[in-house]
């Protein structure tokens, strides 16, 4: 008796996967893709062109969506290309804000593009890590340890205490502050997008953030 009712729970388990496998399916489904280059505007082209011109590839990942609103798109990627390449922050501690806002909006796109960037610009996987499964990292460098909590702090209270903004802008200066919430607030905007638009991973690429309980 035992065996036929395990038999059967098993039956029904494998059924009900079959029939939600789809639903999920549709749910992930790329809500904005690619435009084919026929059918773009003239604003859109002008839009492409001036990316590939500036980075020298072609648009991907967020700017595929982005494109439906080409001025957007480009204010966006100037934005970026500051905030990126040019902030006073030094790149682990900027590649640090982006893992963190990625995660507070469970946005595996982003995470998986700036998850090798912040190892190659000197971050400990460990810290990645306890950021990916949602606890506070353990052996951060002071440094960091201000940028986390000025981060966490911002994105759940909507602002800071003074006493992490003293201690922030004692480590970064006033320039460097600013440049965070830049960098939170662009990748905010980033991440807005793309759960928005459900743009999916890079083909091959695997989800590594779960998400938060609600």
């Amino acid at each position: 008796m035992v065996s036929w009712q395990n038999g059967t729970r098993a039956f029904l388990l494998v059924v009900l996967a079959v029939l939600v496998a789809p639903c999920r399916g549709a749910g992930a489904q790329d809500r904005m893709p690619p435009i084919p280059a026929d059918k773009m505007t003239e604003a859109q082209k002008k839009a492409v062109a001036e990316f590939v011109a500036t980075r020298g590839t072609e648009i991907s990942g967020p700017f595929v969506p982005l494109l439906r609103s080409p001025e957007v798109m480009s204010r966006a990627r100037a934005l970026s290309d500051y905030l990126r390449f040019k902030s006073v922050l030094p790149p682990r501690l900027s590649e640090f804000v982006i893992l963190i806002t990625a995660r507070q909006w469970t946005q595996q796109y982003e995470w998986n593009a700036h998850y090798p960037l912040a190892m190659k610009a000197g971050l400990n996987a460990e810290i990645a890590r306890a950021l990916a499964e949602g606890r506070r990292p353990e052996g951060m460098a002071p440094d960091e340890e201000v940028v986390y909590n000025f981060c966490i702090e911002l994105q759940r209270n909507q602002s800071v205490s003074d006493a992490t903004y003293t201690r922030t802008v004692a480590t970064l200066g006033e320039q460097g502050v600013i440049d965070t919430v830049g960098i939170v607030g662009y990748y905010t905007l980033i991440g807005m997008v793309l759960n928005t638009a459900r743009t999916p991973l890079p083909s091959g690429a695997m989800p590594a953030l779960a998400a938060f309980p609600r």
